[in-house]
């Protein structure tokens, strides 16, 4: 069964611009910023105060309380957004084929928050006080886990945790999966909540995060000469691939067909990515090998676009080694400025919007593009989206380990 075509059916997000599918791009459309000064912890003494939150969020709405209380946030998040996404599909798991219908949920950090709040707990009382559930609300697998139990799906399961490639892979896996005949349907993404203390204060030790806290609303720069770095986000975003004939044979509402998938591994340094862009473009390559997708075919990239003063450079890079003198003609758009860096659900949000794009044929634009850096020189639809006549899309997350992740999606057509 390896000709099994894939398609996208429904998606549910949980992002700093909105909660449902329908916020997210109304958001993305509207130049919206969910970046503001970080409200959930004292950031006095922090050089970075800013972040992209998930803001009037009610767990409730989607799991009961009781539930809730032994899932750290990016299990939430993902439960909220699986929940959406479902719905979204009107995919109802039936008993008889729940061995055929799996889960891969990616996170790049996992329960950091539990973690912190656990540790200090045991120092401030001892280690009496740990909570019994601490182990599972903070593993990273544990959103799949729950998303399973939460739904019935009793099939493939699993948790790609490779950084900010964390939600590209786990889509990427849950595709081969349908494709290769041992699922008929996936509920698949990432998720992140790491706007903590720690998580903070980590990347700031990197130096990695903007440090323009007067105006959050224009710290995420990407591609832009005067970026300094990335926004910390956090929330989910799931997808329900299914097998073509599943979803026809229920009527499902087809978004759009997932055609390719391509990962490679730098093998250069820990966080800093190959500087000529080598293993994105062969993970390029490889996503538009498997599709049969000619370069010059392709109309939108949702570019990774961090804001970092290496990532971008690189990408632009990976993509004119790979797509020639076509790399001009291509749209090419970050949706960071937005949303900040979602880590390890930045993959699964950014195809989100690339099927959503490819869906309205309009593309997003790149946030904050005031001034391009000259080595960034392709066009990356600045500061207001454009209306684009769209059939084939991709998307590309890279992250630290020289994790590199491409997904390629075209306009359902049932005859190709």
């Amino acid at each position: 069964m390896p000709g099994r075509r894939v398609v996208i059916t429904g998606m549910g997000v949980v992002s700093p611009i909105g909660h449902t599918k329908e916020e997210f791009w109304a958001g993305l459309m509207e130049g919206k910023s969910g970046i503001s000064l970080i409200d959930h912890f004292d950031v006095t003494a922090f050089p970075t105060k800013i972040a992209a939150q998930v803001k009037d969020f009610n767990v409730q709405d989607y799991i009961p309380r009781k539930e809730a209380r032994r899932m750290d946030l990016f299990v939430q998040y993902a439960c909220a957004a699986a929940r959406m996404a479902m719905d979204d599909a009107k995919l109802t798991i039936q008993p008889d084929k729940a061995e055929r219908t799996g889960v891969w949920v990616g996170s790049g950090i996992g329960g950091l928050e539990t973690i912190e709040k656990q540790h200090t707990a045991m120092l401030q009382k001892g280690p009496e006080f740990i909570n019994p559930f601490f182990i599972p609300m903070l593993i990273a697998n544990m959103a799949a886990g729950q998303v399973s139990i939460m739904t019935g799906a009793k099939g493939p399961n699993g948790c790609t945790v490779t950084a900010c490639a964390s939600g590209s892979n786990s889509i990427g896996e849950a595709y081969q999966l349908i494709k290769s005949g041992k699922a008929d349907a996936m509920i698949s993404g990432g998720t992140e909540a790491s706007v903590t203390p720690l998580g903070i204060g980590g990347f700031c030790a990197l130096k990695a995060l903007s440090v323009q806290n007067e105006e959050p609303a224009k710290a995420s720069r990407p591609f832009d000469l005067n970026r300094d770095g990335f926004v910390m986000g956090e929330g989910a975003g799931i997808l329900i691939l299914e097998e073509l004939e599943h979803a026809l044979e229920r009527g499902a509402r087809i978004y759009a067909e997932l055609v390719g998938y391509g990962a490679s591994a730098d093998a250069c340094h820990m966080v800093q990515p190959d500087p000529e862009g080598k293993g994105a473009a062969q993970a390029f390559r490889m996503a538009l090998a498997e599709a049969g997708v000619k370069p010059e075919e392709v109309d939108y990239i949702n570019a990774h676009g961090t804001g970092t003063s290496l990532n971008d450079i690189m990408e632009t890079r990976a993509i004119k080694e790979v797509f020639g003198d076509h790399s001009h003609n291509l749209l090419v758009s970050s949706t960071k400025g937005n949303t900040g860096h979602m880590l390890g659900a930045a993959g699964a949000i950014e195809l989100i919007a690339a099927a959503l794009a490819l869906t309205y044929d309009i593309v997003p634009p790149t946030l904050n593009l005031e001034i391009p850096d000259p080595e960034c020189d392709l066009d990356y639809v600045p500061q207001k989206p454009r209306k684009a006549q769209l059939d084939i899309v991709m998307s590309d997350s890279l992250g630290f380990g020289g994790h590199n992740a491409v997904l390629v999606i075209r306009k359902f057509r049932q005859g190709i």
